[in-house]
C-alpha cells in the first residue's frame, strides 16, 4: 500500500478525486492500492522556552533568556496551553497508518514549498517507527490531470532535503528571534511587543515613511511653464530650470527671454511598433494589481487565490516568478486550446519573456489551469480575481498584436532649452482588448519639423512635496527588493539609457534572499502587524499606528536593531542553506550571535548610557511623597500615581534617560553629564538633569 499524507484536507480530497473509487474512513480514504490521509497544516510546533526547563512555571522571566536549545523540540500543536484534541486525534490516525505493515511506501504531499515540505516530514519523523521509502508529490496545480501525472513521476523525498533544511533553518531562526526578543522587549516595556525577523522591518518601513511625511518641511520655488494650444491640442512645456523664491527677478528675466523667441519643432521621430503585453503574475504582482485597481487587501486576495488553487482553477499561488518553465510548454499549449474553444484569440508563443528557467526558483507564474470555471461556480470576488489572472494569460498569448505609433517631438525654445515630448497612438488594439495598457503618454498635435509651437511662459510657484504613504503596491515592491535604488536614481538612469526594462535585479535579490519575507509568508506577517495594531490599512494605503510607533521607538531605545539589513543577511543565510553552501546549524549560529549582543551586559559610561531598565524596576524614592519611583511604560513615575504627580519622562529631547541616571538624580539631585540631547533646531547638546526647588526636572549647563 502507498500512504499519501496531504498537508490539508482540501488537497486530500483532490487527490482522492484524481485517484477515484476510494472508501472514506475516520481520518483517511482507502482503496486496494492507496491510502490518503491529511494534516491540518501544522500538527507540530516548536516547544516553548519553558519546555526546555526541568521545572517550568510558564511565567515569562529573564532567568531563562536568552534560550538557545542544543536540539530544537517539536510538540503537538496546542490550543492555548492545552494540546489541541482534534490535532492529536489526527496525528494518532497518521501514526497508525504510517506503521501499518502493508504500507510500504509513504508520499509527502505537502504544499510545494519549504513550509509544506517540513509539515509532512514532521508528521512522518514523529510517527514512523521503522524505515520506509518516502516519496514527494510535487503539485504546481490541483487539477486531476496534474495529480495523476505527478503520482506517476514522483521522486524520492530525500531529493528535496535542501528545501527541507531551508524550511527548518527558517523555523529555528524565527523561533529564536521571536521568542527571545519578544519576551525581552515585553519584559523591558511592560507591554507585549511582537518582535520578529520580518515583522519589525515591515513596521519600521511604514514608520520611517510616515515620520518623513510628518517631519517634512515644504520649500517654495519658481518654475517656468507654458500650456498653450497648437493645432487644437494643448502643448505643456515644463522647464528644467528652478529658482529659489528669493530669486524671483532672475526667474522672471529668464521667462522673458523664453517668450522673446519662437518655439520650433526641430526633430520628429515616428515609429510603428508593437506594444508587448505585461508579464504573467507572481503573487506579489497580482496582489499589487488587485490592491491598486480594486482596493483588495493582501490577506483577502491570497485567501481567494488559495481557494481558486485548491479548487483546481489556478496554479500554485505562492510564487515569486512571473515566468513559466521551459518544461511547461506542452501543458500551456493544451490550456490554450481550451481557451481558444471558448472564443478567445490566443496562440502559443515560445518567447524568453514568457519561458525562462533562470527566473524560476520553485514555482512558475500564476496561470489558469485546464479547468475553466463557469461564472455561476464562483462568487463575485472569486470571479473577479480569476478573470484578472485569466485575462492576463490571454493578453500574454493573444494572437493579435497591439500595434502602436510611437511619436517623439523635440521643441527648441531658441537656444535656451530643448523640450522632448513623447506620445503613443494605439492603431490596433490587440491584447489591450483584454487588459488595459499602462501607457500614460500624452496625445500630441500633428506637428512637423520647422513648424512653430505656440508658447507663453509664465512663472509658476511650486512646492516640494513630501514622500507618499506606502500603498499595497509600493510596500510590496519595497519588500521584494528593499535595496533597489530610489525612484529618482532609476528615472535618471532610464532617461540616460543606462537601465533597461529587464527585471534581473529583482530576481537576483529574490534568489539571494534579500527580499523581506517571501511570497508564502509576507501576507500573513503584514496581517499580524495589522492585528497587533502596529499598522493600519485603509483602502490600499498603509499608515503607522501609536502602538507601531511605540514598538519601533522602544526597540531603538533597547538597541534592538531588526532592520532590513539584518533581516536580509539572515535571508541570504537561508538561501545558502538551500544551496547547500552552509548547514542548518551554521545559519542558526548566525542568529544566536546576533541575539547574544542584545543580552550581553556592556560597560557603558553613564554619560552615554541609554538602558531604561525593566518595567516595574524601582529607581529611587519620590522627592514629593517618599514612595517608590518605578519604571513605567513611558516614564519613571511615583508608585502613588493616583495622588502624586511626580514623574520623569524616559525620553527627553530625543535622548533616552537611563535607569542609572535616574537613580543618580533621585539620590544625589543631579544626573551625570548626558550626551546626545537634540534641540528643536536639530542641534545636538549635552547637559545634566537636576531637580529644582519645586522638584521639577530642568537642564543644568554648568561645567
Amino acid at each position: 500500500m502507498i500512504l499519501i499524507i496531504a498537508e490539508k484536507p482540501s488537497l486530500a480530497r483532490n487527490i482522492v478525486s484524481a485517484i477515484g473509487s476510494m472508501k472514506r474512513n475516520d481520518g483517511y480514504f482507502e482503496n486496494s492500492e492507496y491510502i490518503v490521509s491529511w494534516a491540518f497544516g501544522h500538527l507540530f510546533s516548536l516547544a516553548d522556552v519553558e519546555d526546555y526547563e526541568d521545572n517550568p512555571d510558564y511565567k515569562w522571566k529573564m532567568d531563562n533568556l536568552p534560550c538557545f536549545p542544543n536540539k530544537f523540540k517539536f510538540n503537538i500543536k496546542k490550543n492555548g496551553k492545552e494540546i489541541d484534541k482534534g490535532v492529536l486525534k489526527q496525528f494518532n490516525i497518521l501514526k497508525t497508518l504510517l506503521n501499518r505493515e502493508d504500507v510500504v511506501k509513504i508520499v509527502n504531499a505537502g504544499d510545494s514549498d519549504r513550509e509544506g515540505e517540513i509539515i509532512v516530514r514532521l508528521c512522518i519523523s514523529n510517527g514512523l517507527e521503522s524505515e520506509k521509502e518516502v516519496y514527494r508529490l510535487w503539485l504546481p496545480d490541483q487539477t486531476e490531470e496534474t495529480i495523476k501525472e505527478a503520482l506517476a513521476t514522483m521522486k524520492l523525498d530525500k531529493e528535496y532535503d535542501n528545501l527541507a533544511n531551508e524550511g527548518f533553518a527558517r523555523t529555528y531562526i524565527d523561533w529564536l528571534y521571536g521568542v527571545n526578543l519578544t519576551r525581552y522587549a515585553s519584559l523591558k516595556t511592560g507591554t507585549l511587543l511582537r518582535v520578529g525577523r520580518v515583522i519589525i522591518p515591515i513596521v519600521k518601513a511604514i514608520y520611517d515613511r510616515d515620520m518623513a511625511i510628518k517631519n517634512f518641511v515644504p520649500t517654495m520655488y519658481y518654475g517656468l511653464w507654458s500650456n498653450e494650444e497648437t493645432k487644437g491640442e494643448l502643448v505643456e512645456l515644463n522647464s528644467k530650470e528652478k529658482f529659489d523664491k528669493k530669486d524671483n527677478q532672475k526667474a522672471q528675466e529668464l521667462c522673458d527671454k523664453y517668450n522673446s523667441v519662437d518655439a520650433i519643432v526641430t526633430d520628429k521621430k515616428v515609429k510603428k511598433d508593437v506594444m508587448n503585453p505585461p508579464k504573467l503574475f507572481s503573487l506579489t504582482k497580482l496582489q499589487n494589481y488587485l490592491g491598486k485597481k480594486y482596493k483588495i487587501g493582501m490577506d483577502k486576495s491570497l485567501e481567494v487565490v488559495q481557494k481558486l488553487y485548491e479548487d483546481g482553477y489556478l496554479t500554485y499561488p505562492r510564487t515569486n516568478s512571473e515566468y513559466l518553465a521551459v518544461a511547461e510548454k506542452d501543458k500551456v499549449k493544451a490550456i490554450l486550446k481550451n481557451i481558444e474553444k471558448i472564443g478567445y484569440p490566443v496562440k502559443f508563443k515560445d518567447k524568453k519573456t514568457i519561458f525562462d528557467d533562470s527566473k524560476i526558483e520553485s514555482h512558475s507564474a500564476i496561470t489558469p489551469t485546464y479547468k475553466i470555471p463557469s461564472k455561476d461556480k464562483l462568487n463575485q470576488e472569486e470571479f473577479l480575481i480569476y478573470q484578472t489572472v485569466f485575462k492576463r494569460f490571454v493578453a500574454v498569448f493573444c494572437s493579435e498584436d497591439c500595434k502602436v505609433e510611437k511619436t517623439e517631438i523635440k521643441i527648441s525654445v531658441g537656444e535656451y532649452e530643448d523640450f522632448v515630448l513623447k506620445g503613443n497612438i494605439i492603431k490596433e488594439a490587440g491584447w489591450t482588448r483584454f487588459e488595459e495598457a499602462s501607457t500614460k503618454d500624452k496625445i500630441l498635435p500633428d506637428l512637423n519639423v520647422g513648424e512653430k509651437v505656440n508658447t507663453l511662459f509664465k512663472l509658476k510657484e511650486k512646492e516640494t512635496t513630501p514622500p507618499k504613504h506606502y500603498t499595497i503596491e509600493t510596500l510590496n515592491n519595497y519588500l521584494l527588493n528593499p535595496f533597489k535604488e530610489d525612484k529618482k536614481e532609476i528615472d535618471e538612469q532610464l532617461n540616460n539609457g543606462e537601465l533597461g526594462e529587464d527585471d534581473a535585479e529583482d530576481y537576483k535579490a529574490i534568489f539571494e534572499g534579500l527580499e523581506l519575507g517571501t511570497e508564502a509568508t509576507r501576507t500573513g506577517i503584514i496581517d499580524n502587524a495589522k492585528r497587533s495594531e502596529y499598522i493600519l490599512l485603509k483602502k490600499d494605503v498603509y499608515t503607522i499606528l501609536p502602538n507601531g510607533e511605540f514598538l519601533i521607538n522602544s526597540l531603538q531605545q533597547m538597541g534592538i536593531s531588526m532592520d532590513k539589513y539584518k533581516t536580509s543577511e539572515l535571508g541570504k543565510a537561508l538561501k545558502k542553506v538551500y544551496h547547500d553552501e552552509i548547514s542548518v546549524d551554521d545559519s542558526v549560529l548566525i542568529a544566536e550571535n546576533e541575539i547574544k549582543e542584545v543580552f550581553q551586559k556592556k560597560d557603558v559610561a553613564i554619560e552615554k548610557d541609554t538602558d531604561l531598565g525593566f518595567f516595574g524596576d524601582v529607581v529611587g524614592k519620590c522627592p514629593l511623597c517618599g514612595n517608590d519611583v518605578i519604571r513605567n511604560r513611558y516614564a519613571y513615575g511615583c508608585k502613588n500615581y493616583r495622588e502624586c504627580s511626580f514623574k520623569i519622562s524616559s525620553v527627553i529631547c530625543g535622548r533616552a534617560i537611563s535607569k542609572s541616571n535616574v537613580e543618580k538624580l533621585l539620590s544625589e539631585g543631579s544626573t551625570a553629564l548626558i550626551e546626545g540631547f537634540i534641540s528643536k533646531k536639530g542641534t545636538e547638546f549635552k547637559a545634566k538633569l537636576k531637580l529644582d526647588k519645586d522638584n521639577k526636572i530642568i537642564f543644568d549647563f554648568n561645567n
